[in-house]
């Protein structure tokens, strides 16, 4: 009985849930993040005469760059608790995750505070993404398709 009288009070305090909006919110966030990655993809092919292929990985460069230094700025946060999954879903988020990581152990010093925990909340992406990839990689060899 006691579950379900607190599981009352624990519902009738929640906070209610927007998906709609919040869904709308992080497709418009993460669509003007596209663009915006669309546009500086543009400007280094056609202001630096970079390719295209280039100015993808520079692109990306440039976003884990901000990622970081706003996360050490202090208002990554904040725009992700506006923006939602448009900001955590591409690179920035893990971009954040590393660099949060990275500056909550700051004062345990270079190597077992930072060095150490950088990867908390990255490292399970990373694995299970490495993972993953040997996996569908290996079906696609058994099944042999190029």
């Amino acid at each position: 009985m006691k579950n379900i009288k607190y599981e009352l009070i624990a519902n009738s305090h929640k906070a209610p849930e927007h998906r709609i909006r919040n869904s709308f919110v992080a497709f418009m966030s993460g669509g003007f993040m596209g663009f915006l990655a669309e546009l500086i993809i543009e400007a280094l092919c056609n202001w630096f005469n970079i390719s295209r292929t280039e100015s993808s990985t520079y692109m990306i460069i440039i976003f884990i760059f901000f990622a970081c230094l706003f996360t050490a700025l202090g208002f990554f946060d904040k725009w992700v608790n506006h923006l939602r999954c448009g900001l955590i879903i591409p690179i920035t988020g893990f971009a954040h995750s590393m660099m949060s990581s990275s500056l909550d152990y700051k004062r345990e010093g270079p190597i077992y505070g930072i060095g150490s925990n950088m990867f908390h909340l990255a490292g399970s992406v990373i694995i299970y993404g490495v993972v993953a990839a040997f996996i569908f990689g290996l079906i696609r060899y058994l099944g042999g398709i190029q």
